[in-house]
């Protein structure tokens, strides 16, 4: 099971990357030679900062780490939420962005 959902956030995180650098390709006037690099920083950039927003909020809300840590993964359960609003957020934009058309 562990192994499906490895796969499914590697293929999210492919697609993200993917239409990250398609958005970022049409936006800027200028070519640039790296947009994969660029792509993939955002997304770590983006779920990082998810990350540590909700960290500041769990401890300004003295919300303990007993409930969501005794996780089966090896990683946190907190830094995997991220991830995924992170991927997500591309996608988000894009129906935004026809919604408002």
């Amino acid at each position: 099971m562990q192994a499906l959902w490895s796969i499914l956030i590697i293929a999210g995180i492919v697609a993200s990357v993917r239409e990250r650098r398609f958005r970022m390709m049409w936006r800027s006037s200028q070519p640039s030679s790296n947009l994969l690099a660029s792509a993939l920083s955002q997304l770590v950039g983006t779920a990082g900062g998810i990350y540590l927003s909700l960290e500041l909020l769990f401890s300004f809300l003295k919300i303990p780490e007993d409930w969501w840590s005794n996780s089966i993964y090896f990683v946190e359960p907190l830094a995997v939420f991220s991830l995924l609003l992170a991927i997500l957020q591309p996608f988000g934009l894009k129906v935004w962005s026809k919604m408002r058309k």
